[in-house]
């Protein structure tokens, strides 16, 4: 399972399909496409796995949801985590 690191730690701002997102904790501010953007969000409101992130994000990336995706999930949360955003819980 992963979760934000805080959910009052990230300020995002969009502009069409990119997502800036602050991190009050470290100070950092990262540019994120709208699939990393819509993870975080997810993990914002619940802790939450690749399979399930995976199955509710597929509409959102006009995809349908197959085995493959998790995969790709889980690259995206393992990016997620070496910025810091995330953590395992």
């Amino acid at each position: 399972m992963w979760r934000v690191i805080s959910s009052h730690a990230l300020h995002f701002r969009s502009w069409e399909e990119e997502f800036v997102v602050y991190n009050s904790l470290s100070g950092d501010t990262h540019l994120l496409g709208s699939a990393a953007a819509h993870v975080l969000l997810k993990l914002q409101h619940a802790p939450s796995d690749a399979a399930i992130l995976a199955e509710s994000l597929a509409p959102l990336l006009q995809t349908d949801f197959d085995e493959e995706l998790v995969p790709e999930i889980e690259h995206l949360l393992a990016h997620l985590d070496s910025l810091a955003l995330i953590e395992r819980t």
